[in-house]
């Protein structure tokens, strides 16, 4: 037995245990419900320390008994979904379903779906008291939400709000089942990319002063946690770093959003504006809402290219679409600032962004054009382990052409490319002049 198999019998084993115990308080709550001699109540199996992140992490977030019992409702249906058809007994009274279970089917899955109303009969039976008293646990700031364990849906307009779908978070399951949380799938539901790269910090060309300016940002994600911990900010202080990065195409803004993630750790995430951005008043506002809610609590960088499309100036109010676009920034303004990860902004021009955005920002750090010198390192990188021909004068080549770092890879791309179709195991010099014309033409400037 491999040690992978070992670990993931050990987490199946725990999680198994805990499956028992659940079923163990089904069988008690329906005896006591509808029995006048109601069954001892089941005690909370034992978790083990380590080996298992399940267990770890309801340790390390002191789950109590209550707090057990619905994450495990909302869990089952991943797991074992004919444990809660229980819930499908009728009232021989009425023909039909208790109301007080509450529960839901969904279009494909045929079992039992609990709903906030589910978990609170399970918790208090038909004490009011005891209701309200644990009405708190479904409140957005209580710990099974803050850390995107469960999630309630927004129910339907002029329903009660225990009719809400209780849901567990895609990334619990997988803790759970995988042991580890995979990124989520890009689609309308998360309109995001994670953004991956193979360079390395040392493979990134930029001028000293972009440098020093970009200190700042890496002391945040390196040591900003101890603002809070150990300095005694966190009530003069927003959590939280909010970063522009302006300048022209090509000169590195996504490759430094990626590779800083890449440095510390970070998953970094590039919002689709394309799919974000909607016609429709509200949609935006929720399409980008999916996305911050799933990076609260995950040190996730949130990284918006072209960020002038949606965080662009404020217009005067002349029709109801300048009010409603003007609300837009509004709502987005308040929810970067709210954020508690980094969130980097990119534009090529600093002018187009909204200034009440301008004056959230912890820093505004400016991408020029690569300098003769940049430029030279940028080509001898970028030609690394290719063959060069005697005739080709990088030197010669960066003082003639001002090219950003983008332009120059493309360029470098397409002479390979030639040389490979020419059957040359070298490039020459009028493959990277032809590349080099090529590019100055599809960017609109004379060769």
């Amino acid at each position: 037995m491999t040690e992978k198999t070992s670990v993931q019998r050990f987490r199946s084993q725990v999680l198994e245990n805990e499956l028992v115990w659940f079923e163990s308080y089904l069988d008690y709550f329906f005896h006591t419900y509808f029995e006048t001699k109601p069954k001892a109540k089941p005690p909370l199996p034992m978790l083990p320390g380590d080996g298992c992140e399940f267990a770890r992490f309801l340790i390390e977030n002191e789950a109590d008994y209550e707090d057990r019992v619905i994450i495990m409702l909302a869990l089952t249906p991943h797991i074992k979904p004919q444990l809660l058809d229980i819930f499908f007994t009728k009232n021989s009274d009425f023909d039909r379903g208790f109301s007080e279970f509450g529960g839901v089917q969904g279009k494909k899955h045929s079992g039992f779906l609990p709903t906030m109303e589910s978990a609170l009969v399970l918790l208090t039976g038909d004490n009011i008291s005891d209701r309200l008293e644990h009405l708190y646990r479904f409140n957005s700031d209580y710990w099974l939400f803050k850390h995107s364990v469960i999630d309630i849906d927004d129910g339907e307009p002029n329903e009660p709000q225990t009719t809400r779908l209780l849901n567990v978070t895609q990334s619990f399951v997988d803790l759970c089942t995988l042991g580890y949380e995979r990124p989520p799938n890009f689609s309308a539901n998360f309109p995001a990319r994670i953004l991956e790269t193979k360079l390395e910090w040392d493979d990134l060309i930029l001028d000293a002063y972009t440098q020093e300016q970009l200190l700042e940002l890496q002391i945040w994600l390196e040591s900003g946690h101890k603002l809070f911990t150990e300095w005694n900010l966190g009530r003069r202080i927003k959590p939280g770093y909010r970063c522009l990065f302006f300048g022209p195409p090509g000169t590195g803004k996504t490759l430094t959003a990626t590779l800083l993630g890449k440095r510390f750790e970070r998953q970094v995430y590039r919002v689709d504006l394309s799919m974000v951005v909607s016609k429709y008043i509200g949609e935006t506002e929720k399409n980008l809402e999916k996305i911050f809610q799933q990076g609260e609590n995950k040190d996730w960088i949130l990284f918006f290219d072209e960020a002038d499309a949606l965080f662009g100036k404020r217009t005067n109010v002349n029709d109801s679409h300048d009010r409603f676009a003007n609300q837009e920034i509004s709502y987005l303004l308040q929810r970067v600032e709210d954020y508690p990860g980094v969130v980097i902004l990119a534009t090529n021009l600093k002018a187009n962004v909204d200034e009440a955005f301008s004056r959230r920002f912890q820093a505004m750090i400016h991408f020029p054009m690569p300098s003769r010198k940049e430029r030279v390192q940028l080509w001898t990188n970028g030609f690394s382990g290719i063959e060069l021909d005697k005739s080709v004068d990088l030197e010669s080549i960066s003082k003639d052409h001002e090219m950003s770092g983008g332009s120059i890879i493309n360029v470098i791309r397409y002479a390979a490319l030639i040389a490979i179709h020419n059957k040359r195991n070298k490039v020459i010099s009028s493959d990277i002049l032809k590349g080099i014309k090529r590019e100055l033409l599809k960017e609109g400037r004379k060769y």
